[in-house]
């Protein structure tokens, strides 16, 4: 695709059976709905892919099918990311073997970096291949942050570093980031209820977790703020304000793939140590959310068990 990265692009769940084991069938499906839906891009083995929890065989096994299931139809960014740089570089060239069109490389957890050694990592892994490299800057996630300046020496030394989602949570950091970069560098949110934030202030998009569920909803509110049409975007967004916060009742992927089980896309499994929603009263917000968007029919709530 032609640079920036612009638009919707779907942080995609890894589909488990009831024993726990990689359901490529319900996966395919759901590569079709994103597809249906418009998105920008799909972006397999992210945090809402429960990547940290995959195999390294599995983890290369989730990108091939999305190479197999999208058919080029839509741009795919691999999360290829490690704490060790050895393995981000092994992952990294993987999905590049098999046909990417970008990776997404998130800061280096638990090791605690210095800047420094987030700007050898990121360039060692950027020097390992040919193609784009979003850096995926999520401090809480990872206990570090990606300072302007260090994403600055990034982009001038490698020259494939073409994008950063920002997670960071700082619309202030994100602001300095669009305006120390050209418009071939995207900027884009990783957090969906600041997208138009970003956007508005010169952001290209979002890498979403809500997407999953409402991909159309998604595309529709983000294409109207990218063509400027703000008043559309903000109507579209206050719908979906309810969703963003009920997405993030518990730690993210818990609530959408419980969402999406309740719409019956997925089985509600996860690998430990991840677990199920563990409040009723999150679980029975989390259906009334879906409810009032029109997502589950009344009719279908009241078969779903508490």
């Amino acid at each position: 695709m032609n640079l920036p990265f612009r638009g919707v692009f779907t942080a995609i769940v890894t589909p488990f059976d009831e024993n726990g084991a990689l359901d490529s069938d319900t996966y395919a499906s759901l590569v079709e709905k994103q597809l249906k839906g418009g998105v920008s891009g799909i972006v397999p083995c992210g945090t809402t892919g429960e990547s940290p929890t995959l195999t390294h065989d599995e983890h290369d096994h989730v990108i091939e099918l999305t190479i197999e299931f999208t058919k080029g139809k839509v741009p795919v960014i691999a999360g290829t990311g490690s704490n060790s740089t050895a393995e981000a570089i092994r992952l990294s060239q993987h999905a590049e073997k098999v046909g990417v069109d970008a990776v997404m490389v998130v800061n280096p957890y638990y090791n605690k970096p210095t800047q420094e050694g987030l700007f050898q990592h990121f360039r060692a892994v950027a020097n390992a291949v040919s193609l784009p490299v979003i850096v995926y800057n999520i401090k809480g996630r990872t206990g570090v942050n990606v300072e302007t300046d260090t994403l600055m020496r990034l982009i001038d030394a490698c020259p494939n570093i073409r994008g950063v989602k920002e997670a960071s949570g700082d619309i202030n950091q994100m602001k300095d980031v669009i305006n120390r970069t050209d418009d071939t560098f995207s900027v884009l949110s990783g957090d969906d209820n600041i997208a138009l934030d970003l956007i508005e202030a010169g952001g290209d998009g979002v890498i979403s977790v809500a997407s999953n569920i409402v991909p159309d909803k998604m595309t529709t509110m983000v294409a109207a703020a990218l063509n400027s049409d703000f008043d559309t975007a903000r109507k579209a967004e206050y719908e979906l304000s309810i969703l963003f916060k009920a997405l993030f009742l518990e730690t993210n992927p818990i609530p959408i793939k419980a969402a999406m089980a309740m719409a019956g896309l997925c089985q509600e499994v996860y690998r430990l140590p991840m677990c199920p929603l563990s409040s009723e009263t999150h679980r029975q917000r989390l259906k009334e959310t879906l409810e009032e968007l029109k997502i589950l029919s009344r009719q279908t709530l009241q078969s779903v068990a508490v």
